[in-house]
């Protein structure tokens, strides 16, 4: 139930280790004189840009590898000194790297037939999209100065709020009263009570919270105004319009795109109002759901699997679509790239690092038998099977942008949670399909909230500081939006704007609509796949291959979808809405 990390590192003080970490930064300081050297005059183009490019591959190869290694490391055992040290010392570095990022971004700009040059190297054509959009973005570049200035500056500025942030959430304790005595327990400990069964713990837990966070209110928006600000002046200097479009150049997404699918979400919300009336009415609420029980589980399954269990049941069903995809999943299991057991200094959640330097990944979570538990599982398999799809691509063209980074994901928990369904009873199929409902209505209605209210918190924030009383009711004027009377009015949440820690990172704007997307392509997909079967397996594992090296767009074309209309996402919408009547249907005793 741990993992291996030996395919990396045997340990901190290993030869390799010393020796990788030494290499980075002896590489920084000599791609730094190399840019400093070659870049400034335009002569010799194919040549710099070969030597450039792989200065890169080697760094990015080094640079995952060893801070791979200790932020894995971290993730299991939080107290493990060594770990934090190795990884704060390289991390420190890497900010050194700016100077030859905008000298080589400059070059590309200044390159005249790019195009052209690319043609006559083999390296380069392998490059082509990350080159031409390296040209593309050059229009928001500043000078080498502001560059290396900013990157600097925000070391005390953004990202210092950022830090001042995570410790007043993660030091606030909440005062609960718990079997008849009071108690202090973390916040992250009484948000998790918002999933217990008994009703009265889960409001109990809510109106904690709520108190609780008046101690750090002002802080907090001080925090968030003083990053918000940083983003305004930030974009306005490199000329975009604003925050919002920055983050669409980055996820490589059309406006079109985004606006496509917040309509066909738009309407789709009166659908998943009537799922959360149902819900408040099998809880005993009379004027929608109160925000403490959104969470609130539902129906009576008692399903609980074994990590094996889990395991072979989820290789059996990714074995449905293609053997491929479910020895990957089998592989992971047998070769330990897994750690799945609950324990002290371990970290919360789960996630997947995709080591594309080995060409494995590597799975935490913290398993408890539940089907929640397995489904992540899954979830997280599917983020692997994504990094394996990508192993034999540059490690250049293996970053793909956030919109498209939950398509395999969601399409591997699908098919579990489907091949679940085809052999539950109906009590169990109740919990299970709400459970799911559950989740696609805080990745669309919720998600949606949170759009609203970063929208309106930036254009607020261009004129003035935003007070706590501002801050709290753009959040409440946010939720009653997305989820109308779905909620009930007088018990929503004001401050979700403190306890989502995207808000409060710089380089995390709108870093809510990717997730929207990402369910729906990922949905849409799966939609595909039902209706042509076996032969959509190999054009599926195509696609995840070039989600590195093209747009959103072009992705999407190669399953001749086009995510610039409505319909996609009205089709995918579809499939959730199906779900709710279900649902509907199940629950009318």
């Amino acid at each position: 139930m741990r993992w291996s990390l030996n395919e990396l590192y045997q340990s901190f003080e290993s030869e390799e280790f010393v020796k990788d970490s030494g290499k980075i930064l002896e590489l920084i300081g000599e791609v730094n004189s190399f840019a400093e050297k070659e870049l400034k005059e335009p002569d010799h183009a194919k040549e710099k840009i070969e030597k450039y490019l792989e200065y890169d591959m080697t760094l990015s190869k080094l640079i995952s590898r060893v801070l791979g290694y200790s932020s894995l490391t971290m993730s299991v055992d939080a107290r493990n000194e060594k770990a934090r040290e190795n990884y704060s010392r390289i991390a420190m570095k890497l900010s050194d790297l700016t100077k030859a990022e905008v000298m080589f971004n400059r070059f590309i700009d200044r390159t005249e037939n790019l195009e052209e040059i690319i043609e006559t190297s083999e390296l380069l054509k392998e490059h082509e999209y990350i080159l031409l959009e390296t040209k593309r973005n050059a229009e928001y570049l500043l000078s080498d100065e502001e560059e290396i200035l900013i990157s600097r500056m925000s070391n005390t500025g953004s990202k210092a709020w950022t830090d001042l942030q995570n410790i007043l959430t993660s030091t606030l304790l909440v005062d609960i009263e718990m079997d008849g005595e009071m108690r202090k327990l973390p916040l992250p400990a009484v948000r998790n009570l918002a999933y217990d069964k008994d009703p009265s713990v889960r409001k109990k837990a809510f109106e904690a919270e709520i108190a609780a966070y008046s101690q750090v209110e002002e802080s907090s928006a001080a925090a968030l105004n003083g990053i918000k600000g940083e983003v305004l002046t930030v974009t306005e200097l490199r000329g975009f319009k604003n925050p919002l479009e920055e983050t669409l150049v980055q996820s490589r997404m059309e406006k079109e795109t985004l606006d496509a699918m917040f309509t066909a979400i738009k309407e789709t919300l009166p659908m998943f109002r009537k799922y959360l009336r149902r819900k408040a009415e099998l809880l005993g609420h009379e004027n929608g759901l109160p925000f403490y029980d959104l969470f609130a589980p539902m129906g009576e399954s008692q399903l609980s699997f074994s990590y094996k269990e889990a395991m072979d049941f989820v290789v059996k069903n990714f074995s449905t679509f293609s053997t491929r995809l479910g020895d990957y999943a089998r592989g992971a299991y047998e070769k330990n790239w897994m750690d799945v057991e609950p324990r002290d200094g371990k970290r919360g959640g789960a996630f997947c690092s995709n080591l594309h330097v080995i060409g494995e990944s590597r799975i935490m979570s913290n398993f408890d038998g539940s089907f929640s538990n397995m489904t992540t599982l899954a979830h997280e398999l599917g983020h692997g099977y994504h990094g394996f799809n990508l192993k034999d691509e540059s490690i250049l063209n293996s970053s793909y942008p956030m919109p498209i980074a939950e398509t395999a994901s969601i399409f591997c928990e699908t098919i579990v949670v489907n091949a679940a369904l085809k052999d539950m009873d109906e009590k169990e199929a109740v919990t299970i399909l709400e459970q799911s409902i559950s989740d696609a209505c805080q990745v669309i209605v919720d998600i949606y909230s949170r759009y609203l209210f970063e929208t309106r918190l930036f254009e607020t924030r261009a004129d003035h500081p935003l007070s706590v009383k501002e801050l709290k009711s753009y959040m409440l004027d946010a939720q009653k939006e997305a989820y109308g009377d779905g909620l009930d009015s007088d018990m929503l949440h004001p401050y979700m704007w403190l306890n989502k820690t995207h808000y409060y990172s710089a380089g995390r704007n709108f870093y809510n609509f990717p997730y929207a997307f990402g369910l729906l392509f990922s949905k849409g997909l799966y939609a595909i796949y039902l209706k042509r079967g076996e032969e959509f397996v190999p054009e599926y594992d195509e696609l995840l291959a070039v989600t590195g090296k093209r747009s959103i767009k072009e992705v999407a074309e190669r399953m001749n979808i086009d995510v610039t209309k409505p319909d996609f996402f009205r089709d995918s919408l579809s499939i959730i809405e199906k779900d709710i009547e279900k649902f509907l249907e199940l629950t009318k005793k």
